[in-house]
């Protein structure tokens, strides 16, 4: 690695001179090696311990040892500087001269201040408490730029949220609630704030276009399995990152900028980080990690406004770059190749700073993908379906609190979704004039969610144990078939007290998310069947259900939707057709969205086969099959809850 060019003037001198020296001292060991002595005044050390040994008397053995050793050592170092006069110029063909460390540090800043400041970083970690670690941090982060901050940013997201195989708990946000530890807790909130100093590092090496290696075997099964059978998966957030290893490697890595390396690592410790044996007490709505997802959720996903511009480390400096620029990867398409904003946006993108808009809507589309990503798609529509036996070997098994986690995510996009302008609200009314996020709103459910929702449901609903704990996932479900609870407006309260009507502005959600009311209705009256109801608490869960079903209109709503999905047609769909989410390639960054399709039978029978395959038997929820389970149930129910049937 060459010296800085500023150092050029003063490296044939220096050779020259340590030149000199080695000569030098290589005649200087030769004489001292010799009878006679060395010359000039004064004895050599060595000669100074033989001479007092002369005048011990009656040591001739050891004076004769002494100077057999001083010759040996005389005659290796001789050799060593000889060696070392040939290698100075090949390994110094120009030095320099330093008056101070520092100076001798900011000449070779890649050399070595990265690891002076990742040692001296590491070295704090141990022995300074938690609050100075943290102000050092946000100094470090203030004055250090980006070619020495890129060599601490791995170890500092993993020292934060953990290893990725478990092992490093990290700041085990997970626990630190702010009733139990308030100093820990407002510190480390307020340096991992999307405002703060955490979010300001990867900003400011977002603006330099450094990568970092993610290794493929910690991401989801689906998407681990995919890529190494080189199949490349359907999200776009996968595109363009996957490195092949060097000839004779076994690991794949991902290529990602620090946005994505950051909420890489924060979204799958919610997977990878064990719970503590003290943390079954904790409430997850208290801990540090639900409420930065609620915080990330609200800046980057804003109901009200716009997204906030990326915090720039200097003024007029350099913006964040919006994409990672790898080239293409030679993969096979994963089912259909969907096409996203995302995905439009990176092989369109002719500058990085040509449309502002470009910087509020990927970082947007980044947390949404890689949320969705870690936290629901751990199942593939394949493998749900190999896994339908009672007897399948679970592949992951998700905790209660990754459940309330989701359900925070699933309430978030409803009420971001539901924040769309009125005019904006129908496809038929989108122009060119609509905003990017404006646009990101209307497909974020649709495009990202939907079909990784609904396996996770459907292998929730069939291996979750029949107890309690269900409740978790039950609220999680009525939390997505209830997107009008999120909505600016309120509805409409009747005069005598009894539940809201739900408006027919519902109707296409309703429609297009028929078998998440539906199927998923059946699944749960097959496990309240082998449920003990006489446990009030998997009684209320029954009661819930049929508390949401029974809302005025919802029932007409679904059976109009089967009505629709059940109709005749001469041509049916393909199960992968994706023209109801996928937008075109046509236009600027953020093209129109495809025209309205006003088949609604279509657009039902699309979402049916796109979720369950061509071949798929319908149960409709209004069946004959349905009212027998139902009537089973009512068998079953116990006597000790009358009032829930009744209700």
């Amino acid at each position: 690695m060459a010296p800085p060019a500023a150092c050029a003037s003063s490296y044939s001198s220096i050779s020259s001179a340590l030149s000199t020296f080695f000569r030098r001292s290589a005649s200087f060991c030769r004489a001292a090696s010799s009878p006679g002595g060395v010359p000039g005044p004064g004895p050599v050390p060595g000669a100074a311990i033989c001479a007092a040994g002369g005048k011990a008397g009656g040591r001739d053995a050891t004076r004769s040892l002494m100077t057999t050793f001083q010759r040996r050592i005389a005659e290796w170092w001789s050799q060593f500087l000889t060696r070392a006069t040939l290698w100075t110029p090949q390994w110094f063909p120009k030095t320099t001269v330093f008056n101070s460390p520092q100076e001798h540090a900011m000449a070779f800043p890649h050399m070595q201040q990265p690891s002076f400041l990742l040692a001296s970083l590491k070295s704090d970690s141990i022995n300074k408490p938690f609050a100075q670690r943290c102000q050092d941090l946000v100094k470090v982060i203030e004055d250090f730029p980006a070619k020495e901050l890129h060599a601490i940013f791995p170890w500092l997201v993993e020292s934060i949220f953990g290893s990725l195989d478990g092992i490093l708990v990290g700041w085990n946000l997970r626990c630190l609630q702010g009733r139990v530890s308030p100093v820990e807790y407002s510190i480390a909130m307020e340096f991992l704030d999307p405002g703060g100093p955490m979010m300001k590092l990867v900003y400011k090496l977002q603006a330099e276009d450094y990568k970092f290696d993610f290794p493929v075997s910690y991401l989801p099964g689906p998407v681990k399995a995919s890529i190494q059978e080189r199949v490349l998966p359907d999200s776009p957030l996968y595109h363009n990152k996957v490195q092949f290893p060097p000839t004779g490697g076994l690991s794949l890595n991902l290529a990602l900028n620090p946005f994505e390396y950051y909420m890489f690592f924060f979204a799958l410790s919610l997977i990878t980080q064990k719970p503590l044996p003290g943390a079954l007490h904790i409430r997850t709505s208290d801990c540090a990690y639900f409420i930065l997802v609620d915080r990330y959720l609200s800046w980057f996903l804003p109901t009200e406004g716009s997204v906030l511009p990326p915090l720039s480390s200097s003024p007029g400096g350099p913006s964040p770059s919006p994409a990672p620029r790898t080239p293409a990867m030679p993969f096979a398409s994963y089912g259909l190749h969907h096409t996203s904003l995302l995905k439009r946006h990176i092989s369109h993108q002719t500058s990085v700073n040509a449309d502002p808009a470009s910087h509020e809507i990927w970082r947007s589309e980044t947390l949404l993908q890689v949320f969705v990503e870690m936290w629901l798609h751990h199942y593939s529509l394949e493998m749900y379906q190999k896994m339908q036996s009672p007897h399948a070997k679970e592949s992951f098994t998700p905790t209660e609190e990754h459940v309330l986690v989701v359900r925070l995510l699933l309430k978030h996009l409803h009420a971001f979704s539901n924040s769309l302008k009125p005019e904006q609200v129908s496809p038929s009314a989108h122009s060119h004039a609509t905003s990017p996020l404006e646009e990101f709103k209307r497909a974020a459910i649709p495009r990202f969610v939907q079909q990784k929702l609904y396996l996770f449901l459907q292998h929730c609903f069939g291996h979750w144990p029949l107890d309690a704990s269900f409740r978790a996932v039950l609220e999680m479900w009525l939390s997505y078939l209830q997107p009008w609870r999120y909505a600016p407006e309120k509805q409409a309260q009747s005069s005598d007290g009894q539940a809201r009507c739900v408006s027919e502005r519902w109707a296409p959600f309703v429609q297009e998310n028929l078998l998440l009311y539906t199927k998923l209705f059946v699944g749960f009256l097959s496990r309240a069947l082998r449920t003990d109801l006489v446990s009030p608490k998997n009684a209320l869960m029954v009661f819930r259900v049929a508390k949401v079903f029974a809302q005025p209109n919802l029932a007409e709503m679904i059976q109009k939707g089967e009505q629709l999905f059940l109709e005749p047609e001469l041509v049916i769909p393909h199960r992968q057709h994706r023209l109801f989410t996928a937008p075109t390639f046509t236009g600027s960054f953020l093209s129109s969205w495809p025209p309205a399709v006003t088949d609604t039978s279509f657009k039902v029978k699309s979402h049916v086969y796109s979720l369950e395959g061509q071949d798929c038997k319908y149960t409709p929820m209004f069946g004959p099959e349905v009212r027998t389970l139902v009537s089973e149930l009512e068998l079953h129910w116990p006597q000790d809850h009358p009032e829930l049937l009744e209700q």
